[in-house]
């Protein structure tokens, strides 16, 4: 698309265990968190149209998704949702988007089933023991 690239990102980052990334998630999630965002858009003023890409994190855009609403003024711009799921929908997403960022045209985006990785960790995980094999 020749578009720029931003990838957002929280100031700490999250762990590097799945399940402890799911935990963190949930709870940022339940206390309506935003955390830091490791850097903002400096000239988003210069975007008519934003193409917004995150994965569903528990039924729902991930924490850095509001704290990237949040921290811009998006005003007047199209976005346009690129959500991947693992097979449960966009849960609230949509409405996420809607609170966050309410002067915005949001347009119907795409969205689609990616793979499973918890199931994967699992498969895996009970693979190996099924081995012997120190994990």
């Amino acid at each position: 698309m020749g578009a720029d690239l931003f990838e957002i990102e929280p100031e700490q980052p999250y762990p590097d265990d799945y399940f402890e990334t799911v935990a963190q998630a949930q709870s940022e999630r339940d206390q309506g968190y935003k955390p830091p965002l490791r850097a903002t858009v400096d000239n988003v003023a210069s975007y008519a149209t934003i193409v917004l890409g995150f994965p569903i994190w528990g039924m729902t855009a991930p924490p850095v998704i509001r704290s990237f609403l949040s921290a811009h003024d998006l005003s007047g711009k199209t976005i346009v949702p690129l959500i991947t799921h693992g097979g449960y929908g966009l849960g609230d997403s949509l409405s996420v988007l809607a609170t966050h960022a309410p002067t915005v045209n949001l347009v119907e985006g795409f969205s689609m089933q990616a793979p499973q990785e918890r199931q994967t960790i699992e498969r895996v995980t009970d693979w190996l023991d099924r081995l012997g094999a120190p994990q």
